[in-house]
């Protein structure tokens, strides 16, 4: 996992949670067909987030793989 990788996990993160404060506002405030609207875009960026997640430790996990099963050869001592 990049730097990059994190960066553009952690913007999505952070939109979600805006794109959830926004909703949880329009809640309270009794505005509620707002509110389902918001609540729909929401919904779709905490799907973003986890699949960009998955994603991201399916890559790891092929990585760690293709380490165990072909490991770097190390040079000799002799």
């Amino acid at each position: 996992m990049t730097s990059v990788d994190c960066l553009l996990l952690d913007a999505k993160h952070a939109i979600l949670d805006e794109q959830h404060r926004k909703f949880r506002a329009l809640h309270d405030e009794g505005r509620l067909e707002e509110a389902m609207r918001q609540f729909h875009v929401t919904l779709n960026c905490a799907s973003d987030v986890l699949n960009d997640a998955l994603h991201l430790l399916d890559d790891i996990l092929e990585s760690h793989r293709q380490m165990v099963l072909h490991p770097p050869s190390q040079p000799s001592t002799n």
